[in-house]
Order: C-alpha cells, then structure tokens, then sequence
C-alpha cells in the first residue's frame, strides 16, 4: 500500500491493482496535464492536475464501494476504472478536443486503445481484469460505471471540490462525504438515499456557480480560443500529426506553439498573458438563432468577414460560440417518499438555475487590445447582432461591472 497525501482528501491509501498502475507512464503523464487548462491564467493557484484529481476520483470512488458493500474483482475493476478515467486526455484537457475531434472523429484518445495493450494492459490482466470491461466501465457503461461516470459521479464530486480549492473560489464547495454515504442502486440506476433532494441540489448548485466565475471566465475563453487557432495553424503548417498533438502534454503543446514560426506569436502570448480582449461580448437574446448552432466552417467563414470589414489581419478575430446551456446534473435520481425521482421533477431550484444559465450566456468576439474597437463594430453588423453597442470601457451592456470582469 501506499499513502499520498492530497490536497482535499488529506490522506489517501492506494493499494491493489490502482498501485501497481499508478506509476505506470499513462497515469503519470496526467501530471504534465492542467485540470482546468486555461483557467490558471485567471486564477494563478489553479495549476493543479489531472493526476491529483484522479488520486482523488479514486480515494472517493474507493469510499463509495466500502459504504456499498462492493467487494472483489467489482471492487477492483471500480478502482482501476476511477484511476484511469482521464488518461486518454489530450494537453489543456478539454481546451482542444473539438479540434482534435474535427481532425480525429474523436475528441481524445480512446480508452479502450490505451487500456488494451502495453503496460497498463498487463497490469490489469496480472490482477485478473479484463483491460475491455475496465474500459467500459470508464465510459460510464454497466451499473457501477455509473460511480465512474454519470449525473452521480464521484468524478464530479471531486473536481468540484478541487477545483474550488485550487482556485479559492468557495461556491464549488460540496459535501462529498454525505453525497458518497447516500449513494445507493435500486433497479440497476445509482440514486440518493431519501431525504437527499437538497443534497443533489448542492451538487446541481455548485456547477451551476462555478461555470460562470471560473470555467467559463472570460479571461479563460480567451485564451482557450487562442490556443484553438495556434493549434489550428500548428497541424497545418507544421510536421504534427493530430495523432501526436493528442498525445502532447501541456508543456509539449506550448513549446510546439513557441517554436514554429507559424504559431509563435499564439506561443508568446499565451506564455507570457498577453491576450486579446473582448470586442464583443452578447447575451443570447441579441444573438441571431442560426448562429447559436453553426458549424465549425461557418464561424470561421464569419471571423474572416468580420476581420475584411474591420480591415484587420483574419488571424486577430476570433469568434467564440458557446455551445447551448445544459444542465446533466439535473437528470439525477434522488428516492422521494419511497420512488424514485429525477432531480428535475422534484426541486423547483432546477428552473431556477437552468434560466440562470442561459442568462449567463454569452458570445465572444476576442481581438488585440489595439483593434478591439474596429473589430467590435465590425461584428455586430456581420453578425447581425441586437446590441446598441459593441464595447462599453471593458463592460459589455447588460453585465454589471464586477471584479473579475477586469482580471
């Protein structure tokens, strides 16, 4: 066995299969990789990795089993699972999945590819698991796929409390001790014990404030959308495969970015904070409805139209549609009155944040600071947008100015 120490969970024993994989290269890999990418640009304590959180996914599904009375080769494969989820991960974590996605057809490596041959493979055929129903299980397959991978996951437990920690910002605060206790299985579908709606509320409450002050930051889309179209530009104008890129770390990335001539500028900038700023920055409402959905092609179509009117170099506008708000969580099952209910059918909180997260909305138009204005101009008549103006100081209309509007 061994004891790590952590950050959020104090400490942790590792010991089994998840042992003998824990130093194997797939897993330490996850050490060179953010857990929340971008974001450390707005929050500089924010560096924490996707190796930490796995330690913890682990520690927590590892509790979860105990309290479930799941023992064995199960236990075992639950374990393994929690510690592999996140290594088919490419560099930024999610940051650059829709490109690798776009060049791939997948939006990282395959689980099932990396679990099924070399290191991580014969350790856990040595422990007598099948590396296919490991696999399966991190993909959230099965009935104890759902711990893994699902509304009720302990991967969501631990990077929300994580992710709170790390960045100081206190509304991703959950009690995950309570939230593992509750988990029980009725009919093959992981639920809440009863009396828990407002413990699945907590959890649907916490994402739902932690997406606007710090995944979705605007300093952090910024620079996400500037790392997409260096990267764009690294596999096009340079001897990087889409293949190789996924299997870049973060250091790996930023260095391919510094030292190529096509992408160097990306690189400085990215390395040393200098971004664009927001030219345009509109609610949903005064955005046209053919453009919440356009595909990948259209917007960069758009972003060259913007930059001609505007009179500006195409690779200084970057146009950043959002997918739709949606709320998974919400779709979680808590036992109400002895039946059990889906979150949404139960809590009246639910409407509540779904209209708060559509409010919170917003389109991006990002250039540098010196053609910002032009830019913004620019985009509203191409895009067709409903705003009186584009840019007001560094405070877009219908937002209220707040500190982190400004860091």
């Amino acid at each position: 066995m061994k004891t790590i120490k952590d950050s959020v969970h104090d400490y942790i024993e590792v010991e089994g299969v998840a042992r003998d994989l824990l130093d194997s290269a797939a897993v330490q890999r996850l050490r060179h990789v953010k857990q929340l990418g971008t974001v450390t640009l707005v929050y500089p304590s924010a560096n924490h990795t996707r190796f930490e959180h796995s330690l913890g996914v682990y520690h927590l599904a590892n509790r979860a089993l105990d309290h479930l009375g799941i023992e064995g080769q199960q236990a075992e494969r639950v374990r393994a699972a929690a510690l592999l989820h996140d290594v088919g991960h490419g560099p930024y974590s999610h940051n650059i999945e829709e490109l690798i996605h776009r060049h791939t057809g997948k939006y990282h490596d395959e689980v099932h590819d990396l679990l099924g041959s070399g290191r991580v493979a014969r350790i856990l055929t040595e422990h007598g698991l099948n590396p296919d129903r490991v696999a399966d299980m991190v993909a959230g397959d099965g009935e104890l796929g759902q711990l893994v991978s699902g509304e009720l996951d302990v991967d969501r437990m631990d990077y929300l409390a994580r992710d709170a920690h790390h960045t100081g910002v206190p509304y991703g605060t959950i009690d995950h001790g309570r939230l593992v206790r509750e988990l029980r299985f009725v009919d093959g579908d992981l639920v809440l014990a009863e009396g828990n709606v407002q413990t699945a509320e907590s959890l649907l409450l916490a994402r739902a404030l932690m997406n606007p002050v710090v995944y979705a930051h605007h300093v952090a889309r910024i620079a996400k959308g500037m790392l997409r179209r260096g990267t764009e530009r690294l596999l096009a104008a340079t001897d990087v495969t889409p293949d190789r890129l996924r299997r870049m770390d973060d250091k790996d990335l930023l260095v391919a970015l510094r030292s190529n001539d096509a992408t160097a500028t990306y690189g400085e900038r990215l390395s040393y904070r200098d971004l664009y700023k927001r030219a345009v920055w509109a609610e949903m409402d005064a955005v046209p409805d053919e453009l919440l959905d356009a595909p990948h092609g259209t917007v960069r179509d758009l972003e060259d139209e913007i930059a001609a009117d505007a009179a500006v170099d195409p690779e200084h506008v970057i146009l950043d549609v959002p997918d739709r708000p949606e709320m998974t969580e919400t779709s979680s099952r808590v036992i109400v009155g002895g039946q059990v209910r889906r979150l949404e059918d139960q809590s009246t909180l639910v409407q509540a944040l779904q209209a708060a997260q559509r409010d919170q909305w917003r389109l991006g138009v990002y250039a540098p600071a010196d053609v910002r204005e032009r830019v913004g101009d620019a985009a509203v008549r191409v895009l067709g947008l409903d705003l009186e103006e584009p840019l007001v100081s560094d405070v877009r209309p219908g937002i209220h100015a707040t500190l982190d509007e400004f860091q």
